[in-house]
């Protein structure tokens, strides 16, 4: 039984943030997205810049570090979309007093230009710096690779994947970019699809509804909780497999663990995920054997396509399976596979 000690140690873990870095001016500008109109300034800005604190953002108002088209602007004017916001950006003029250290961490980079890179992450690699993780993060490389990127709240990462999930993110180079990408996930435009190895004979594809939070106890772990945010996921099988299916999913919404809470939810975890109950007992020796050297959630984030920032036209990469996936998936294959219907967004 986890005691309220240990409850608030976990709630320590996950809420540590490195030391305020010191401080130093740039000017930035950003529009406001269509719909954040009739919100308040500073929860508009909230939404968009949220590496910040509202106080923090309320302050730079106040102390008149932030226009709106050119003008003083007050923290509970209303922005009706389209405004020009001019931002004097507090930036890190010391990355290591922040943790956030550039440091010549190797990255696959997919795609890059003056608006955004996307990479192929590999598993093992922590997105963010954190309690535990403040150095040899995929932040840590982008500040080597791209310096620029420390005028961008989170280094221009919109989005994450677990540290043993591999593939696709796009990271944004400019705060126009950023806004554009938030924006985009936010409407849920930006097409996800993941290739995930799970437990079990699915046969037929379909969609898991289900609402996902912290889980009320084990404070390391997510749920399906009455109180958690809409989660949405589209699945399909690719090949049935000893054991196992080959599975495409498709994000609607991009909550933490979210394909791997959902397919626990139906009964069909993940393989290798030692949190959600990929590795179970009753299974044939020939996927023991395999799940044996396999030592990670089997998912890997294949697909993504959006909006480009700058020019509106719809882009798309996909990516290979990692090597270890690669392999497991080979041998599973030489089992026999049952050839499924192809997945169409």
């Amino acid at each position: 039984m986890v005691t309220s000690r240990e409850n608030r140690e976990t709630d320590a873990y996950y809420n540590a943030k490195p030391p305020l870095p010191e401080l130093a001016k740039a000017v930035s500008v950003l529009t406001i997205p269509a719909e954040l109109a009739g919100m308040r300034l500073d929860l508009a800005l909230a939404r968009l810049l949220p590496d910040w604190s509202r106080t923090r953002l309320q302050t730079w108002i106040l102390e008149n570090q932030i226009s709106v088209d050119g003008k003083k602007a007050t923290v509970k004017q209303k922005v009706w979309g389209g405004e020009q916001i001019e931002v004097q950006v507090e930036l890190s003029g010391n990355p290591a007093q922040a943790g956030h250290t550039p440091e010549a961490v190797p990255l696959d980079i997919v795609h890059e230009d003056d608006a955004i890179v996307v990479i192929n992450k590999p598993a093992g690699m922590v997105v963010h710096p954190g309690s535990g993780n403040w150095q040899g993060t995929m932040l840590n490389a982008l500040l080597h690779h791209a310096p620029g990127l420390n005028a961008v709240p989170r280094a221009g990462i919109v989005h994450r994947l677990d540290k043993d999930t591999s593939g696709l993110l796009v990271v944004a180079k400019t705060l126009q970019a950023q806004t554009s990408l938030v924006r985009q996930l936010q409407e849920r435009s930006v097409k996800r699809e993941y290739l995930a190895l799970v437990l079990g004979q699915v046969s037929t594809g379909g969609w898991v509804d289900a609402p996902v939070g912290r889980h009320p106890v084990q404070r390391t772990r997510m749920a399906i909780t009455v109180g958690g945010k809409p989660a949405r996921t589209a699945y399909h099988p690719e090949e049935m497999l000893d054991g196992c299916t080959l599975l495409r999913c498709r994000l609607e919404t991009g909550r933490t663990h979210q394909i791997r809470v959902h397919m626990q939810s139906i009964g069909h975890p993940l393989l290798g995920d030692q949190v959600y109950g990929g590795r179970p007992k009753n299974i044939s020796s020939c996927l023991a054997q395999c799940l044996s050297g396999f030592s990670r959630q089997a998912l890997h984030a294949q697909k993504l396509e959006l909006a480009h920032p700058l020019h509106g036209g719809r882009v798309e990469w996909e990516v290979a399976l990692p090597e270890d996936m690669h392999s497991l998936l080979s041998v599973l294959r030489q089992r026999g596979t049952v050839p499924q219907i192809p997945f169409h967004a």
